[in-house]
């Protein structure tokens, strides 16, 4: 599951670079030589989610590493670090292209873009669309806060190339209806790219920030869990479940009840059998630490001096 988690992230990520390197050629060209603000501003995002796939790439490399001594539960968090970094940049790019957006107002506008500009346009929206998905579904099989972070830069490119194509077309109207105020939306569009670039990254980078401080999983998310451990043979009650989340794995604290007239080393293997379970039957559980208990006097034990085979131990 983990070799297969690692291949999927690694395809989709050089999917990714390769497809940013391609769009950031395509619309610096074409936006510098059709004259479009709008489309140059499009480019500058499409740089910095080339930056940001590359440090994704890092930190989930750096998270699928085993635990050492120093990081017991493993490099997990890395992703989630990874993805505070990338939504940064996304904020930092933003506000670098609605800057040159104003400073180029107070220059004027001496006439509308090109509007084979607009093939441009179509191919982002096209690739941009197609790597959202493809992206997300990964991130959320695998769950994978870095990939799905990254993938919602896509997503934000979507929204970014309506607003270009909106600009381009608004301008490219106004030459045809003689309005010169229209030469304008291209600029505009810059303007809103940018706002909706700046807008992204502070969610993304709130989510994140979330995400690497600890946290239990929620109620209905940790219920199969102890559906799970209840099904193993000894176990009388699950007392506690905490699913602490690291990156896209989980670290089980576990309370269990057991019959307490049975020896500690059968208390051992029922507990051991427990984490054996969550472990093979959930794929993102890293590690299982489980605390044995006796179950309570209301259980229907007579005396201590009933035999043991009385008591259900390991097997029932």
């Amino acid at each position: 599951m983990r070799l297969d988690r690692s291949r999927d992230v690694l395809n989709i990520t050089i999917w990714s670079i390769a497809c940013n390197l391609l769009l950031v050629f395509v619309k610096g060209t074409v936006g510098w030589f059709a004259n479009s603000r709008a489309l140059l501003a499009d480019a500058v995002e499409s740089v910095s989610d080339l930056v940001g796939t590359i440090v994704t790439l890092i930190g989930i490399r750096a998270a699928s590493m085993p635990p050492d001594r120093d990081h017991p539960y493993g490099h997990g968090k890395a992703e989630s670090i990874a993805s505070i970094i990338v939504s940064v940049l996304i904020m930092v790019f933003g506000a670098e292209v609605l800057i040159r957006a104003i400073q180029s107002m107070q220059y004027g506008v001496n006439g509308p873009p090109q509007i084979w500009a607009l093939f441009a346009v179509a191919l982002t929206f096209l690739v941009k669309e197609t790597l959202f998905r493809v992206q997300f579904n990964i991130g959320k099989k695998h769950n994978s806060q870095a990939l799905m972070t990254h993938a919602w830069e896509h997503r934000s490119d979507v929204y970014s190339s309506i607003a270009v194509f909106i600009g381009i077309t608004g301008s490219w109207l106004g030459k045809f209806l003689g309005l010169t105020w229209m030469y304008w939306l291209d600029t505009v569009a810059s303007c809103v790219v940018s706002l909706i670039i700046i807008n992204m990254g502070y969610r993304l980078v709130m989510e994140a920030i979330h995400n690497t401080m600890d946290h239990v999983m929620h109620p209905e998310d940790s219920r199969e869990l102890i559906q799970a451990v209840r099904s193993v043979n000894g176990v009388i009650d699950v007392d506690d479940l905490r699913a602490r989340e690291h990156g896209h794995y989980v670290v089980v604290d576990l309370k269990i009840s057991v019959n307490p007239h049975i020896s500690v080393q059968e208390g051992h293997d029922i507990a051991k059998q427990s984490k054996q379970k969550l472990i093979e039957t959930f794929p993102y559980v890293l590690d299982v630490l489980i605390h044995v208990n006796p179950y309570g006097p209301s259980y229907p034990y007579k005396t201590d001096k009933q035999e043991r085979s009385e008591f259900p131990g390991i097997i029932h």
